[in-house]
């Protein structure tokens, strides 16, 4: 892509470095991370329904329900409404909860990608007027590439990232990703990418020790 053709903020950020390459993407994540989080969402939300047309909506209509509470029979119903109360709230969070997760799936699968500049220094992210800058050593060298012909997905993590437990796993090291969305000529910025990554690599290499030179 042309200088010329992106927004002008991203030109003076630009500046006078060379770049390796311009490339704007259709899309901000890729669309299987979206689907994935709308297949959850769906999920949740269908197991939930199951708690709201079984509890909530007989006592709208009117009727009772009954349940137990700390194994204790009780009937609940409008005019009965405090032993609903708290059941009633924890439905509706959940209920809440999934609502959010639809959405942020929804989002996920339309929001608009930005621009992305690889120079020899650092690596650029420009969408809607806000702007992450990322030094190549900053980046660990893996990298995902998903595609179809030369058009495709780049995922490339960094360094930073989360310490998080799994169910019934010790915790595990979770990187941070940069998405690269929905781009044309996907393999020649991986490779651009690649080479930035591993020339500006911090990780020392390895000394040559005795046992080396005597082999």
């Amino acid at each position: 892509m042309n200088r010329n053709a992106i927004p002008k903020d991203l030109r003076t950020i630009i500046g006078s470095e060379p770049t390796d390459f311009i490339v704007k993407s259709k899309k901000n994540f890729p669309r299987r991370k979206g689907l994935t989080l709308l297949a959850f969402a769906g999920f949740w939300n269908v197991f939930i329904s199951i708690f709201v047309i079984a509890f909530i909506v007989p006592i709208i209509q009117g009727k009772e329900v009954h349940f137990k509470q700390n194994d204790i029979p009780v009937t609940g119903s409008l005019e009965n409404w405090e032993t609903i109360l708290a059941p009633s709230l924890i439905i509706g969070l959940f209920v809440v909860v999934g609502i959010f997760l639809l959405i942020a799936a929804i989002v996920q699968l339309l929001q608009k990608g930005g621009y992305f500049v690889g120079t020899p220094t650092r690596f650029i992210k420009y969408r809607r007027g806000n702007t992450t800058i990322k030094d190549w050593e900053q980046f660990s060298g893996n990298m995902r590439v998903s595609n179809k012909g030369n058009y495709g997905n780049i995922e490339m993590e960094l360094r930073t990232g989360k310490m998080k437990r799994g169910k019934n796993k010790s915790e595990q090291f979770v990187p941070d990703i940069i998405y690269i969305s929905q781009i044309n000529k996907v393999f020649d910025i991986e490779q651009k990418c690649r080479k930035r990554i591993k020339e500006n690599d911090p990780t020392p290499s390895r000394s040559l020790d005795q046992s080396d030179l005597n082999n």
